[in-house]
């Protein structure tokens, strides 16, 4: 009777032990993490608007963490490269990603099998229309003069601003659907990202980028491109006489681009939850808002559970604008 009493109480306690042993881990590292510097993936090109913003988000996160945050570009293959590099890293808090709206659009096009389920949501940070943007002496003064001329020259002006379906693509070709224009009447040239499209525009490789604003803004101040509309239901505060589309054409056709930070699929809960607070108290920060004010770059943000159903709206989204578009293969 002893033994089966001592029995019955031990195997219950040892159960007890062991749960408790097995939360040990991950309440140390919720404790202690990071120990050590922390990379932030970017899958575009220096210098552009993705690029930016990953930059004073690393920089503003490494006062939070205390610990060096170490921006990365990885681009490449329409953002396959680095959207893949974020994916296929440790889930230990180390590696982090500057997720961009590429990442509802490469799997319908047949790039790669990585869709937002691949990682874990910690903060949307930003969002952004794409703007029409040609060279400061193009002979187009306004989007219906560009319009016209595309109409009229099928396959003569070229366009680029990022990767074979990437958003920018994505937008002027929604843009010319909805003004019943084939869009196979632009062709699109590939780039690895705003800034390298802009200085294509720029030595006249291409006649048209339609990329956000604020990554046209040292450009567009230099006086070496302008824009003709943009793809908003509301007007820039940056530049507040650019026309939306709805002014210039009547057209409701709107696209943005967005940006957040994730982390490999598995992050351990309490990383993700240090992560997510220390990213809520930059987003919501001045020198952070003071910063996307600055350059034009829109804020807005969501905690993890509202990034992910951000996410899965947009993949849908997305998807069914691509089909109408025939960009889906």
């Amino acid at each position: 009777m002893f033994f089966t009493l001592r029995k019955t109480l031990i195997v219950p306690l040892l159960s007890i032990i062991c749960a408790i042993a097995g939360l040990i881990p991950w309440q140390a590292t919720a404790q202690t993490y990071p120990v050590r510097p922390v990379m932030l993936v970017v899958p575009w090109g220096a210098g552009g608007g993705t690029d930016a913003i990953a930059r004073i988000i690393g920089s503003l996160l490494e006062k939070e963490l205390g610990q060096p945050v170490t921006v990365i570009n990885r681009a490449g293959g329409s953002g396959v490269v680095g959207h893949s590099a974020m994916a296929a890293a440790a889930p230990d808090g180390y590696t982090l990603g500057l997720i961009t709206v590429e990442i509802g659009m490469m799997h319908w096009q047949g790039l790669t099998e990585l869709t937002h389920s691949a990682y874990t949501p910690i903060a949307l940070m930003n969002a952004d229309p794409a703007a029409v943007i040609v060279r400061a002496d193009s002979p187009y003064k306004n989007l219906n003069d560009l319009l016209a001329a595309i109409k009229a020259n099928p396959g003569k002006l070229k366009a680029t601003g990022t990767g074979q379906g990437g958003i920018w693509h994505l937008a002027i070709a929604g843009l010319l659907r909805d003004h019943k224009i084939d869009p196979s009447a632009v062709p699109w040239v590939p780039s690895n990202g705003a800034a390298p499209g802009l200085q294509d525009l720029v030595a006249g490789g291409t006649d048209i980028v339609p990329v956000s604003l604020p990554e046209g803004r040292s450009l567009i101040d230099a006086g070496k491109v302008r824009s003709l509309a943009l793809m908003s239901d509301k007007p820039s505060a940056l530049f507040p006489n650019v026309p939306t589309l709805k002014t210039a054409t009547g057209s409701n056709w709107t696209m943005m681009s967005w940006r957040g930070v994730v982390a490999p699929k598995g992050l351990p809960l309490p990383v993700r939850d240090k992560l997510a607070a220390a990213l809520k108290k930059i987003a919501t920060g001045k020198e952070y808002s003071d910063f996307m004010a600055s350059r034009g770059f829109g804020v807005l943000y969501a905690p993890p559970d509202d990034f992910a159903a951000f996410m899965a709206r947009s993949n849908t989204e997305l998807g069914a604008t691509m089909k109408a578009a025939g960009i889906v293969k």
